[in-house]
């Protein structure tokens, strides 16, 4: 049997472990999920559509408790403080009429800090 080998170029990051996310707010009855896209090793975004509702809860800076899961696992998923890095609204091209979240992972939600 042969060896896999990675072949990327850039560094993988601890989003590419993962497929998507999904979290709610206090007082919403709703559940939020976004498949993850993973742009660069700089970071991962979610694709949102810029008249979502879910903008309105989110900030630049805001630390959000999301549960990942992985595409090729049946697990609940993995709860991870996550930090909004940008919202950026793209007007023209292959994410007209969306926005990109830029999210990073902090840590496990008990870590402190």
């Amino acid at each position: 049997m042969s060896e896999v080998r990675e072949r990327r170029l850039e560094t993988r990051t601890a989003c590419d472990r993962y497929y998507s996310v999904d979290f709610s707010f206090e007082n919403e009855s709703f559940l939020y999920q976004f498949k993850i896209w993973n742009l660069s090793s700089k970071g991962a975004c979610l694709l949102v559509k810029e008249d979502s509702s879910v903008l309105d809860h989110l900030k630049v800076g805001d630390i959000v408790n999301m549960r990942y899961s992985r595409a090729d696992s049946s697990e609940a998923g993995e709860y991870l403080k996550t930090e909004i890095r940008h919202i950026t609204t793209h007007k023209e091209g292959r994410f007209k009429g969306h926005c990109l979240v830029g999210i990073s992972i902090l840590g496990d939600p008990g870590d402190r800090g």
